[in-house]
């Protein structure tokens, strides 16, 4: 006979919440149908999500994910700028040709991750911004 399987902890995530998390972070899938349309563009949404008609203005993924993300990349990014300058003294155009694309690259493709994964987090948890009713 088959032992149920132990409930998971208060508070925890199920393993499928946060593979559709991941996968929305990482193949733009809307969080509703599943289908790569929430993107118009490399990081901007779409009004709507082009398969299912989810209104993804609703959402406020806002600018965290953006500053976030700068500053690690930039961290990164300048930890191998000065070990490289540190190892190998390249010489400048090195430098230029090396960081630059990269640090654009990095923050294109991280900052769509981060956006479409904070998005599905929002939609899973049907997460709206706070209001307080005011009290005569």
């Amino acid at each position: 006979m088959d032992e149920p399987s132990p409930a998971p902890a208060p508070g925890a995530e199920p393993e499928s919440a946060t593979r559709a998390i991941l996968d929305a972070g990482l193949k733009g899938l809307c969080p509703r149908c599943g289908q790569p349309a929430i993107f118009d563009g490399w990081i901007k949404f779409a009004p709507a999500c082009r398969a299912c008609g989810l209104d993804l203005s609703q959402f406020n993924v806002g600018d965290g994910p953006a500053a976030f993300l700068t500053l690690i990349l930039g961290a990164i990014v300048t930890a191998l700028a000065v070990v490289t300058e540190v190892k190998l003294h390249p010489p400048i155009w090195v430098h230029l040709l090396l960081w630059i694309p990269l640090t654009i690259a990095g923050v294109i493709v991280s900052l769509r991750i981060a956006k479409a994964a904070l998005l599905a987090a929002e939609y899973r948890n049907a997460a709206r911004e706070g209001r307080i009713d005011p009290r005569p």
